[in-house]
C-alpha cells in the first residue's frame, strides 16, 4: 500500500533555544532563509507524500499560518510586482495537503503520534521529526520508502555516529542484509559506550504501520508519565522484521543550538545566491 501520509509532531517547547522560543515555535526558527519545518515539508513532498498531519501544542500557530495562504501578503506583492516572492509564497500553501492535530500535554513523541491515529486511519504512515534535517541528492524519507517498498515491512532510518556519542541516541542491534539495509533486532535508548549493540542511530525518519497505534497504546508510561515511541517500536520488532536504511547524505540536528549552527553555515555555504561570498567572508575572518 502506499504511503501517502506523514505525522510531524511539533508540539515540543524548544526549551533549549530559549529565550528566542518564548513566544516563536522552534520550527519556525529561520534556517538560511526559511525556516527549518520548510525542509522538512518539502522532503516529505519530494518523496511523494500526499498529506502532513502536525501533531501541535499551544504555541504553535505560527506553523500552521506559515503554512496556509496569505491573502493579503499575496495582494501586496503582486501590487509591488515582485512575481518572484509571490510565486515562492504560493507554492509554501500548495506543497500538500495539511492537518493540525492538538496535543494537549506534552507526554512523550509516541503520545504525540498517537494523537495522529484517527486521521491516519489503517494504513502504514511515515513519521519526521521536525529538527532533523537532511541535506542530501535523494530526499532521505524517499530512501527509507524505497526500502519499505522492497521489503513491504517497517523501516527506521539510521546514521552511523562516533563510539563516543552514542549515549546521545537510540542504537539499533542490527543485522546487515545488504549495504546500507540491516534487520533490526533490538533498540536501545541512549546506552552507555561500550554497552551500545552498534553505532547505528535512529535519526528521525520513520515508516511505520497502523499495527504502532496499538503497540504505543500498550507501552508503559516512563517516570514522567511520558510515553515513548522506542517501547512501540520494540513490540514491532519483537512481532515481525523491521529494517533500519542507513541514510546517505548528511544530517543536522537542529534541535540544539550547535547543531542549529552548523546548519545554517553549510547550508548558506551551498546557497546559489550567496554561498560565494559567504564562503570569503568566513575565510576573512579573524578570530
Amino acid at each position: 500500500m502506499k504511503v501517502r501520509k506523514a505525522v510531524l509532531p511539533v508540539a515540543g517547547l524548544g526549551t533549549r533555544f530559549l529565550p528566542a522560543t518564548k513566544a516563536s515555535p522552534k520550527e519556525m526558527l529561520p534556517l538560511v532563509d526559511k525556516p527549518v519545518i520548510q525542509y522538512v515539508v518539502e522532503e516529505a513532498k519530494l518523496s511523494g507524500i500526499e498529506q502532513i498531519i502536525m501533531v501541535t501544542g499551544r504555541g504553535k500557530r505560527a506553523i500552521e499560518d506559515h503554512f496556509d495562504a496569505s491573502y493579503e501578503l499575496e495582494d501586496l506583492l503582486k501590487k509591488k510586482g515582485n512575481h518572484k516572492m509571490l510565486r515562492e509564497l504560493k507554492t509554501i500553501s500548495n506543497l500538500v495537503s495539511f492537518c493540525f492535530v492538538r496535543q494537549s500535554e506534552a507526554l512523550g513523541l509516541g503520545h504525540a503520534i498517537l494523537c495522529a491515529k484517527e486521521v491516519v486511519g489503517n494504513e502504514p504512515f511515515a513519521v519526521m521529526l521536525g529538527d532533523v534535517i537532511v541535506d542530501s541528492e535523494v530526499p532521505a524519507l524517499r530512501q527509507v520508502l524505497d526500502v519499505h517498498h522492497r521489503f513491504n515491512a517497517p523501516v527506521i532510518a539510521v546514521e552511523e555516529v562516533e563510539p563516543s556519542e552514542v549515549s546521545r541516541y537510540g542504537i539499533i542491534k542490527p543485522e546487515k542484509v545488504e549495504d546500507g539495509v540491516y534487520r533490526i533486532h533490538d533498540l536501545v535508548e541512549k546506552p552507555k559506550q561500550g554497552e551500545a549493540p552498534s553505532n547505528l542511530a535512529i535519526s528521525g525518519r520513520y515508516i511505520l504501520p497502523p499495527e504502532t497505534f496499538s503497540a504505543i497504546e500498550q507501552a508503559a508510561p516512563g517516570n514522567l508519565g511520558e510515553i515513548q515511541l522506542t517501547d512501540a517500536l520494540k513490540t514491532l520488532v519483537q512481532n515481525g522484521p523491521v529494517y533500519g536504511c542507513l541514510v546517505e547524505g548528511k544530517l543536522h540536528d537542529t534541535g540544539n543550538k550547535l547543531g542549529f549552527l552548523q546548519a545554517t553555515v553549510e547550508l548558506a555555504l551551498k546557497n546559489p545566491e550567496f554561498g560565494e561570498e559567504f564562503r570569503d567572508y568566513l575565510k576573512g575572518l579573524r578570530l
